[in-house]
């Protein structure tokens, strides 16, 4: 088998790895890119093809991460991964372990580990590598390693639910939630969000965006009843995909171009976050991206129509 070959096989699994260290599509596409052609150009013919990349691909976004991690406490607003739809790595016998780990809630609770800690917990407890690969992988000793997955689970650990929706309860309520959702019913929605409910937006600065973190659900339900209606009236439409393994939807302008990712977290028979993805440069990987300045002026034009009307 060829370099070329050898690589495509693992294209899959290099790329989920750099995606959860990095929460970032581009990113991570990048970093794979970028180990294809330090793979291509070496000289020698590694014992293990899957060590020698993976190791390659983790220092790779390492590096990258540090440098993101300084544009990002700059950032303007709240900000989210970019979304997945589709994670392209599958193994059945850790179908569980990796649908969590790329879950929105999870890889903002991997923001808070070090670059380390956040390799080391994903090369270990989502692709269950050897701690020998792990530390060749991230330049440190296998003690050291150990002593960084400790400090990384405690992290997990502590910023966890305790009890998780099965994937079957999450797919009912999510198909409820968006059923109220395009009938504008304030009742309905109420009763499927959780008390403390929270709306998240993640605009940028680049696409109109909540002023501030909606929390409650009474104040949640009123503008997810007000503002939803009015988009599907200006011909955005809603597709319900799954997105990072949790309920979310793709919306759409007219001309299907994409104008934001919605992602569900449900617990307790409730749901608990409700997060927005509207920052163009977060949706590019998606499809060509609407303009969402245009859309916001539509939506607010019928808004105050319907306000004369009343």
């Amino acid at each position: 088998m060829g370099k070329a070959e050898e690589f495509e096989e693992l294209r899959a699994l290099l790329f989920s790895i750099a995606y959860r260290v990095l929460g970032s599509v581009t990113e991570a596409e990048d970093a794979v890119q970028e180990t294809w052609l330090r793979y291509d150009a070496s000289a020698t013919r590694p014992d293990s093809v899957k060590a020698f990349l993976s190791t390659t691909v983790t220092r790779i976004a390492i590096d990258v991460l540090r440098s993101a991690r300084v544009r990002r406490e700059e950032y303007v607003g709240p900000w989210l991964p970019e979304p997945l739809l589709e994670d392209p790595y599958a193994d059945p016998a850790r179908a569980a372990e990796l649908a969590d780990s790329v879950s929105m809630a999870s890889l903002l609770l991997l923001e808070r580990l070090s670059p380390l800690e956040r390799s080391v917990f994903v090369l270990r407890d989502v692709f269950a590598f050897g701690f020998g690969d792990i530390a060749a992988a991230v330049g440190r000793s296998e003690a050291a390693c150990r002593q960084l997955l400790v400090r990384a689970r405690r992290h997990m650990r502590e910023g966890r639910p305790r009890f998780e929706a099965d994937r079957a309860e999450q797919r009912e309520l999510a198909g409820r939630f968006f059923d109220a959702l395009s009938r504008g019913d304030v009742e309905g929605l109420r009763s499927l969000l959780a008390a403390d409910v929270r709306l998240v937006g993640d605009g940028g600065g680049k696409a109109p965006q909540l002023a501030r973190t909606v929390v409650g659900a009474e104040n949640a339900a009123r503008l997810l009843a007000t503002v939803y209606p009015l988009m599907a009236e200006a011909g955005i439409t809603c597709e319900p995909r799954e997105v990072n393994g949790r309920p979310g939807a793709l919306f759409r302008v007219r001309d299907g171009r994409v104008l934001h990712i919605l992602s569900l977290d449900v617990l307790d028979g409730r749901i608990r976050t409700v997060r927005s993805v509207i920052n163009p440069d977060k949706l590019g990987h998606l499809g060509p991206v609407a303009d969402a300045w245009q859309a916001d002026r539509e939506v607010k034009a019928l808004r105050g129509r319907a306000s004369r009307a009343e």
